[in-house]
């Protein structure tokens, strides 16, 4: 939201009676962290938003690229974990919800 824009907000939400609350009249003094993150944590230390440009953003899954980078992360999936090789490994677009239904349904 831009400068104008609030302070037409703050015109508008100004209550009748005086000093009921305080309009914010400056910036805040510190900008944000440069690390935030959604949830309650911050990036790793040396982030980059470098990392995005070799990334496939916008490509389908089902592209050459979009292939080899879920074959990696099953790959790396079972090496982590030490997953044994006659186990398979499922990358699922869905929630856990929709995970554990997919686990249900293999039983």
């Amino acid at each position: 939201m831009n400068f104008v824009a609030r302070r037409t907000v703050r015109t508008l939400l100004r209550p009748a009676q005086a000093g009921a609350f305080a309009p914010m009249s400056t910036m805040p003094a510190a900008k944000p962290q440069p690390e935030f993150s959604s949830g309650p944590c911050k990036k790793r230390p040396g982030w980059s938003t470098d990392v995005y440009k070799s990334a496939p953003t916008g490509r389908s899954h089902r592209s050459k690229i979009g292939k080899a980078k879920l074959q990696e992360a099953i790959e790396e999936t079972r090496r982590i974990l030490n997953i044994p090789a006659d186990y398979r490994i499922a990358v699922v677009p869905a929630s856990d919800t929709g995970a554990i239904e997919m686990a249900m349904w293999s039983m």
